[in-house]
């Protein structure tokens, strides 16, 4: 009499394992780029919100963009917006900044930090002026 016997050979379980691999290896890329591209999002929106306090402080400060900075000096981390994004806490992907201020004009940045490394900083002005730091990671080769 002939048993049946149940179960996977070796073979099998090989096959099935190097086949889950390969998918791995060609969606981990792709996952990973889209966390990139969400991040970089996420901080285009924190900088188009930045710049909209600083336009608050100009009018709320005789018509000037000095004194948004921490600290004597008039650039550096904010003090009238939060200095890291995401901007309601968690790991920190890019640190916000303004690299650049006179009476009547300013420049922000976000500059990359921890995983999103490498990506280029974004930068805004008060005219809405976009610029970022590598051109593959924009959309329209400078501005985002």
């Amino acid at each position: 009499m002939k048993t049946n016997k149940r179960g996977f050979t070796l073979i099998e379980l090989l096959i099935a394992v190097t086949i889950v691999g390969i998918l791995a290896a060609i969606t981990y890329p792709s996952y990973r780029n889209s966390i990139v591209k969400s991040r970089r999002a996420e901080a285009q929106g924190a900088l188009a919100s930045f710049a909209n306090a600083m336009s608050q402080w100009y009018l709320e400060n005789n018509s000037s963009y000095l004194g948004a900075a921490i600290g004597d000096a008039d650039t550096g981390p904010p003090k009238i917006f939060p200095s890291t994004v995401p901007i309601s806490g968690g790991t920190t992907t890019y640190n916000l900044t303004i690299s650049a201020v006179s009476r009547n004009t300013f420049t922000l940045q976000a500059i990359p930090t921890g995983n999103q490394e490498g990506d280029g900083f974004l930068e805004l002005n008060e005219m809405g002026t976009k610029s970022c730091g590598i051109p593959s990671s924009c959309l329209n080769g400078t501005s985002w």
